[in-house]
């Protein structure tokens, strides 16, 4: 990934780093046009909220347990945790805006 401001999340650290704070999860997969076109959105985003938020990807076909967790059926998918507990979600691609507005208000 090109930026080294974005974690990579797996099955197996996933709930570690939710933990505290807020963190905003990436679902993606490598085939999916839309995910490839929010990629550059979310690691502007991981630059801009640096200290202040967490942002991370989860490849759902590298690591299809936590996925499934959350009943995710369709990528691009963006959840929001604070501190461990799902706080919002955003389905779909989004323009940097409207994905910027769901962070700052959990922050």
């Amino acid at each position: 990934m090109a930026s080294d401001k974005l974690k990579t999340l797996t099955d197996s650290n996933f709930d570690q780093e939710i933990r505290s704070g807020v963190t905003l999860v990436d679902f993606w997969a490598e085939w999916c046009g839309p995910c490839r076109r929010i990629a550059p959105i979310v690691e502007q985003l991981a630059g801009e909220y640096e200290g202040r938020a967490t942002i991370a990807k989860l490849n759902v076909d590298e690591n299809p347990n936590v996925p499934g967790r959350f009943m995710i059926r369709g990528i691009p998918t963006l959840l929001l945790f604070k501190n461990g507990q799902l706080a919002d979600t955003l389905v779909g691609l989004a323009p940097k805006e409207t994905i910027a507005q769901m962070l700052e208000k959990h922050l």
